[in-house]
């Protein structure tokens, strides 16, 4: 059913309005039907009597969320790692140290574009290794700290009212990402990644966290997460969706490696479609069937050509595809069999 305001005089002008706008830009927008829905769930909120202060939050949010697509458009094929850590690292810290080596290592050797939230401390850190050419800033707004930090070019920096909108930017243009030590902000982006992804509201990604040796950051968080296992609040293959380092070299081969074959993954009515960066040979495809046979709900794991929903998109056509019914719940599992597929290039 069409999401509508079921006036027929509203309706009317809201359609010319939006074929109107899209005949102005022809070409720029294949998407005037969901901009149309957005165009009547804004006015709903005048039907609905919203109050003030929530249309406020739904303004600012759709700005914010609609401004930063449009600086990351043009980067949309380039890699990109979010590096999250605290504001209060003095330069003199090894952890410091050692994410503007990080930052450099993943731009300089792996022409990876660094998102951070733009601030001192870890974030200016990653920036300043990577360089301006390669940085991006999601600021938030607070009224204790002054802004982006200089390792930023205005353009390239973002500022956000709502963490809740910066935390969608951050997750939706990442393809990777970096933890050093941090306080609640970084505990909080933390378990906010590891979420998304064993809940399947992300794809799976990447996520390593990285501490200088002797400091004991992550090591203690490890604790805390063996306790979810013993009382049964997480499973044995969560832990394959994070991995913890003291070391720079381990940290960038860990994020550089989950692409070595695999590309991206979409689901098709019920199938799981994973693209590659190359052909993997079917004898692997059965040894992965065998492996894998408790997250996969029927069928076996098989090499296809792109489905029609992904010829309707033009999504990666060129790209090798496997695809099998997975149960959408394994997710450390998935994980496990991605580093499978990664392995074979080796």
């Amino acid at each position: 059913m069409t999401y509508r305001m079921n006036d027929e005089s509203l309706d009317a002008q809201i359609d010319r309005l939006v074929a109107d706008t899209a005949h102005a830009y022809e070409g720029s927008t294949p998407n005037t039907d969901l901009v149309r829905e957005m165009i009547v769930s804004a006015l709903k909120v005048i039907r609905d009597g919203t109050n003030r202060g929530d249309v406020r939050m739904m303004n600012t949010a759709l700005k914010e969320l609609r401004y930063s697509s449009l600086v990351f458009h043009p980067y949309i094929d380039v890699k990109k790692v979010a590096v999250y850590g605290s504001a209060r690292t003095d330069p003199s810290d090894p952890n410091y140290l050692m994410a503007e080596e990080f930052g450099r290592r993943m731009a300089r050797d792996h022409d990876y574009l660094v998102i951070t939230g733009a601030g001192p401390g870890i974030m200016e850190a990653a920036n300043k290794g990577a360089g301006k050419e390669h940085s991006f800033g999601v600021n938030i707004r607070l009224p204790f700290e002054n802004g982006a930090n200089e390792y930023l070019e205005q353009g390239r920096v973002i500022n956000f009212k709502y963490f809740f909108t910066r935390k969608v930017q951050f997750v939706k243009e990442s393809d990777a990402f970096a933890l050093f030590p941090g306080g609640y902000g970084t505990l909080d982006e933390a378990f906010e990644l590891l979420t998304l992804i064993q809940t399947g509201k992300s794809d799976i990604h990447p996520i390593v966290m990285v501490e200088a040796e002797g400091t004991g950051y992550w090591s203690a968080w490890e604790q805390m997460v063996d306790t979810l296992l013993r009382e049964g609040m997480i499973s044995e293959p969560d832990f394959n969706l994070y991995k913890v380092t003291t070391d720079i070299d381990e940290a960038v081969e860990e994020l550089i490696r989950f692409y070595r074959v695999y590309h991206s993954q979409r689901f098709v009515d019920n199938l799981l479609v994973l693209r590659l960066s190359r052909d993997v040979p079917e004898s692997l495809l059965d040894d992965l069937t065998t492996e894998f046979s408790d997250i996969i709900r029927t069928g076996r794991i098989e090499s296809i050509p792109p489905t029609h929903a992904e010829m309707d998109t033009e999504d990666h056509l060129d790209l090798a595809r496997i695809a099998f019914d997975f149960d959408r719940h394994g997710f450390g599992r998935l994980r496990a069999l991605i580093d499978r597929l990664n392995d074979s290039a080796n």
